[in-house]
C-alpha cells in the first residue's frame, strides 16, 4: 500500500512538473508577443509621424525625393507586413533609411531652424528612444523562450508541443554601418 502511494506521489509529482513546464512555455510565448505588440504601438506612432516629417522636410529638400519616396514605400511596407519577420526585416531597411536622412538633413540650416521640423525632430528621437526600449524588452522575451525551448527539461516539452526557436529583432545588414565610428564634420 506504501509502495503504491509513493508511485501515485510520483506520477501525480510528474504530471504536475509537466504540466508546469508546459505553462511557462504558454507563458514565455505570449509575453514574446506582448512585447511585440508594444513594438507595434511604436511603430504606429513612427507611421503616423513619418507623413508629417516627410511633408515638412519636401517644403525644403525637394531635390532629395528619392530618398523620401523611399521612407514612405518602406512605411507602406511595414505597416503592410503580416508576420513578425517581415515586419523585422522592412523595419530594420526603415530604420537604416531614416538614420541617413537625419544625417541627409543636417545640412539644411535652415530646415534644422524650423519649428515644425524641430518639434518633428524631437517627435521621432523620443519614438526611436521608446522603439530600441521595447526592442531591447522584446529580445529579451525572445531570449527567455529560447532559452525554455533549447534547455533540458523543458526542451522535451517543447518539441512535443511545436514550440520552436524565436527570431530574434536584430540589426541585420545596418550592423556593419553601426559598429563604423561616426565621423564628425564641422564645416
Amino acid at each position: 500500500m506504501t509502495a503504491l502511494l509513493i508511485v501515485l506521489g510520483i506520477i501525480v509529482f510528474l504530471i504536475i512538473f509537466l504540466i508546469s513546464l508546459y505553462n511557462g512555455l504558454v507563458k514565455l510565448r505570449n509575453n514574446r508577443e506582448n512585447a511585440f505588440a508594444d513594438i507595434d504601438v511604436q511603430l504606429k506612432q513612427r507611421y503616423d509621424l513619418i507623413p508629417q516629417l516627410v511633408e515638412t522636410v519636401k517644403g525644403y529638400a525637394k531635390h532629395e525625393r528619392e530618398t523620401l519616396a523611399r521612407v514612405i514605400e518602406l512605411r507602406n511596407q511595414a505597416v503592410a507586413a503580416t508576420t513578425m519577420d517581415e515586419k523585422i526585416v522592412v523595419e530594420n531597411q526603415l530604420s537604416g533609411l531614416l538614420s541617413g536622412l537625419k544625417v541627409t538633413l543636417e545640412a539644411y540650416p535652415d530646415l534644422k531652424a524650423n519649428q515644425n521640423f524641430l518639434q518633428l525632430q524631437e517627435e521621432m528621437s523620443d519614438i526611436e528612444n521608446k522603439l530600441a526600449a521595447v526592442r531591447r524588452y522584446f529580445n529579451a522575451a525572445t531570449k527567455e523562450l529560447n532559452n525554455a525551448v533549447q534547455t533540458f527539461p523543458s526542451n522535451i516539452i517543447a518539441g512535443m508541443f511545436n514550440f520552436s526557436k524565436a527570431a530574434m529583432f536584430d540589426l541585420g545588414t545596418e550592423r556593419t554601418t553601426l559598429e563604423k565610428a561616426p565621423t564628425v564634420n564641422f564645416n
